[in-house]
């Protein structure tokens, strides 16, 4: 599980990153929507593997999929950055 917290902190920074990228949805939006589901996939596959005593609130937070509030979780308990 060492590497667990960080590859989820990626995975959450490379969701909002694609979503803020409005170069890449103006320029190729299938592009983008392909890129935005592999992230959710992945994002979808960390979270069936959360480990068993995750912090409740950090499981609240994927669960809601409020994404920007579980990294900053991350960033402070963890140091995942």
């Amino acid at each position: 599980m060492d590497q667990y917290y960080p590859a989820l902190a990626e995975a959450l920074r490379t969701r909002l990153a694609l979503i803020a990228n409005h170069q890449l949805r103006d320029q190729d939006q299938a592009a983008h929507l392909a890129k935005l589901k592999e992230a959710a996939e992945r994002i979808d596959l960390l979270v069936r593997q959360l480990p068993k005593d995750a912090d409740p609130r950090l499981a609240h937070y994927l669960q809601k999929q409020s994404f920007s509030k579980a990294l900053e979780w991350l960033e402070h308990m963890w140091g995942a950055g």
